[in-house]
């Protein structure tokens, strides 16, 4: 495990930890990362998270370490705007 302390990243053998976040919207499940602006979404939750950690995996391919941001533990909260 190498732990990168600039950006809050945890990676293991080449691998990158994300963390992200799933909800149903309609009838699909949306896949969202919270360290980078990539989403996906599928049927299920399951296949909402394979086709986020594809997405990853391209957007990986020319993304620079500087472009994920540290995310500490992220927290769900409801805000009210006017409309």
């Amino acid at each position: 495990m190498i732990g990168d302390r600039e950006n809050g990243i945890i990676i293991h053998m080449k691998k990158i930890i994300f963390k992200n976040t799933v909800w149903k919207e309609s009838k699909y499940y949306v896949a969202q990362s919270l360290n980078v602006d990539v989403s996906s979404f599928g049927k299920t939750k399951k296949e909402a998270l394979k086709n986020l950690s594809e997405a990853l995996e391209l957007y990986l391919e020319d993304a620079k370490k500087s472009d994920i941001t540290k995310v500490e533990r992220p927290e769900l909260v409801a805000l009210s705007v006017d409309a």
